[in-house]
Parts: structure tokens; sequence; C-alpha cells
């Protein structure tokens, strides 16, 4: 494959990914999301059921519990299969949020895979670096 087909698709698998943040999480619609879809959706996030119906019930969770749910994506990084990114999520307008890594892992250029980890922003830190 040339370098130039594997940066074109690099490209499209991280605007599937800002897609899938606008669909998923701002405006919180699995049938706009499930588009973006590969014919499975694998989740390793323990507190979210696998599969289709386990992002769905997500989905309707945050609707109901955070409508004013935002993120910033910060940084995306895409290589091969997988797109890493790293974004600020605020649940609740006012607060500081979390620092949020997600990863994607996609076949055909469809999403199949997410894992993720979230580190809450503390009020104080014990250094003066930036959590993005």
């Amino acid at each position: 494959m040339s370098e130039t087909r594997i940066t074109d698709q690099n490209e499209r698998n991280k605007e599937t990914v800002r897609a899938f943040y606008q669909a998923a999480i701002i405006e919180k619609e699995f049938d706009k999301v499930r588009p973006l879809l590969g014919d499975k959706y694998i989740q390793h996030n323990p507190q979210i059921a696998d599969g289709f119906d386990g992002l769905k019930e997500f989905l309707n969770f945050l609707a109901e519990n955070f409508p004013g749910i935002s993120l910033e994506i910060k940084r995306l990084v895409a290589e091969g299969d997988f797109v890493v990114s790293h974004i600020h999520g605020i649940r609740v307008p006012d607060q500081p949020g979390a620092s949020i890594v997600d990863i994607f892992r996609f076949e055909d250029g469809k999403i199949v895979e997410h894992w993720d980890v979230a580190q809450p922003i503390p009020d104080e830190a014990a250094n003066s670096n930036s959590m993005f």
C-alpha cells in the first residue's frame, strides 16, 4: 500500500471518530452512530455492555443523566486500523471534567472495537503541567 493511500485512510478514520463523537456523545443519537460502525461493536469499558445494544443503552444513559455533556478533541493519532484520541470530556457544565483516551479499532473503514481510560481533572495538581 502506498504512503498516500495509508495517509488517506488514516485521515478518513480520524474523520469517522470525529463523526462518532458528534453523533454519539453530543447528539446521543444511535441511529446516526450506526452507519459509522462495522458488523460488530466490541466494548472494553467494563461499565458498558458489549455490542450495539450496549452502546445504545449507554447513549440513552447519557441523554437522561448528562444532557449538557461536551467534549473537546485535543488530538487524534491514526495508524493502520487504530485511532487514538485524547479528549477533554465534561459531563456537567462548569465542572472540570476528565482527560480521556479512547482507542478505536477499524475494519473496512468502520469502527468495530473500543477501549477507553479516563482520569478526572483535579482541583489542584502536584505539578504545573496541563493534562492536555
